[in-house]
């Protein structure tokens, strides 16, 4: 039995997988967010490590001995985020998390000091990533700086209290600016820095290795039966690549879940950092990938949701069975700012062209377009670097809506593929590497697309509108960038 344990921004997901690939069974617990400041976004370290006990338990209780068989762990994460910890290894603030957009200045000052950044890293400085949230915590709170003596990765604390042992994987460490992406190791330019030494980072492991064991103590907590090895995993979305086989070069996803991804593997390290996309190593060895990222994707709608305080899937079902024609009504989904391609902390969300007679399916709709639009953006910038795709695998929550499914077919001119498993992808995909850590096998042979369940075609007649109306979502973007102060 392999477990999978999914550390993410709102849910920890917990997957039990057995030896035929079957999910015997799987468990998820809540987390929130906090932004105490405009732009900020954290989370208190410990909440994961509860909200991974809960679903564990669970899966206890439902699976029973099979549980208790357990012999190899994976994890994945969201990625990004910084864990700053004192000498005892206790986390000295909050977590500051992939979508905080606090260090803008910061990433400007990291690239006067270090102007080798994107030739080494393949990636533009973002606030997102870890790096200039260090450069930002050095300047504004200089005594919690000082007291640093280890910086992890989300995912990465969470398997410091599993097993006591500092690691990270390829994959989540690309998206920290520390790593030298194409020679797949840590960069001492980088750490200079930011001030920082290897002795601050954590050993690094392919995410099919082994870094360690669960403790004996966590062992008998989560009802055991021995020790089981841990394996160094991946960030969320790579793992979600290797849950849904996509690891050969030209494999595709386009995950919708809180944010929205593009996600293309490659054998080769081909950076476009000036447009915003990500390019970083894949969860298996000899293998990276270009990623767009939308800080907000299926949590537009959540957001929607709140503010008409209607459950996500009421307003789905309101919706006919096919998507309508665009109706006028335009939504720009940045309510965290933005990364592919604009890297624009400071971009804002808003609707227009409301009139009186707009209804609320109007808004709807025009939500799940902006975020499609958005993706679209993504795929441009990818396929600037000459990356060739021809369909998507679709995962993540939204991926449940056949309507928002549609809309994004018919906005990429693409085909997306539905496939089993889809809502548990990085879970599963971490259950895969822990799986490959403890036996072994070649990675080809184990990450296979599961089972196609649908292919969403574009509509070429929805496709051809959309053409027209996408200039104004990009003349919308220009005009609030604008009128939004930036400092």
């Amino acid at each position: 039995m392999y477990l999978g344990l999914d550390i993410g921004t709102s849910t920890v997901k917990a997957v039990l997988v057995d030896a035929d690939e079957r999910i015997v069974a799987q468990a998820d617990s809540p987390l929130t967010a906090s932004r105490p400041a405009p732009l900020w976004s954290e989370q208190d370290p410990d909440d994961w490590w509860s909200a991974c006990c809960a679903p564990v338990a669970e899966l206890r209780r439902r699976a029973g001995d099979a549980f208790a068989g357990v012999e190899s762990i994976g994890l994945a994460g969201q990625m990004h985020g910084a864990v700053v910890l004192g000498a005892d290894d206790r986390p000295l603030r909050p977590a500051i998390l992939w979508n905080d957009g606090r260090s803008a200045a910061a990433c400007a000052e990291l690239e006067r000091r270090w102007p080798r950044l994107r030739e080494v890293t393949g990636n533009c400085a973002m606030p997102g990533f870890t790096a200039p949230k260090l450069v930002w915590l050095a300047e504004h709170e200089p005594a919690t700086f000082a007291a640093c003596r280890r910086v992890l990765l989300p995912k990465d604390y969470v398997r410091l209290l599993m097993t006591g042992d500092a690691a990270s994987d390829m994959s989540d460490s690309a998206g920290t600016l520390w790593l030298d992406v194409g020679h797949r190791c840590w960069s001492d330019e980088a750490l200079d820095a930011t001030r920082l030494t290897p002795a601050h980072m954590p050993a690094l492991y392919e995410g099919t290795q082994v870094t360690g064991r669960l403790r004996a103590d966590v062992a008998a907590q989560w009802g055991l039966s021995n020790r089981p090895i841990v394996a160094a995993g991946a960030g969320d979305n790579a793992a979600g690549a290797v849950g849904m086989g996509i690891i050969e070069p030209g494999a595709a996803f386009a995950s919708l879940g809180t944010s929205g991804v593009t996600f293309v593997a490659s054998d080769r390290f081909v950076p476009n950092a000036a447009g915003g996309v990500h390019t970083f190593c894949h969860a298996v060895p000899g293998r990276w990938h270009q990623m767009a990222v939308h800080l907000s994707a299926a949590s537009c709608l959540a957001w929607l949701a709140g503010i008409l305080q209607v459950p996500e899937q009421a307003l789905l079902d309101e919706l006919p069975d096919e998507p309508a024609a665009p109706r006028g009504v335009f939504f720009l989904p940045y309510l965290s700012g933005e990364r592919t391609p604009h890297n624009d902390p400071h971009a804002v969300a808003l609707f227009h062209g409301l009139t009186a007679s707009t209804r609320r399916t109007d808004l709807v709709q025009a939500v799940l377009e902006g975020v499609a639009f958005a993706f679209r953006d993504g795929v441009d910038a990818m396929r600037a670097t000459g990356t060739v795709f021809d369909r998507l695998a679709l995962i993540g929550g939204g991926a449940r809506s056949r309507y928002w499914a549609q809309v994004l077919a018919n906005v990429l001119g693409l085909p997306l593929e539905l496939r089993a498993g889809a809502e548990v992808g990085p879970a599963f995909g971490a259950a895969r590497l822990a799986r490959l850590a403890a036996t072994g096998e070649d990675p080809a042979a184990v990450c296979r697309e599961p089972a196609l369940l649908q292919v969403v075609e574009p509509d070429h007649a929805r496709a051809d509108q959309y053409r027209q109306t996408r200039p104004m979502f990009h003349e919308l973007y220009l005009q609030q960038r604008r009128a939004v102060k930036r400092p």
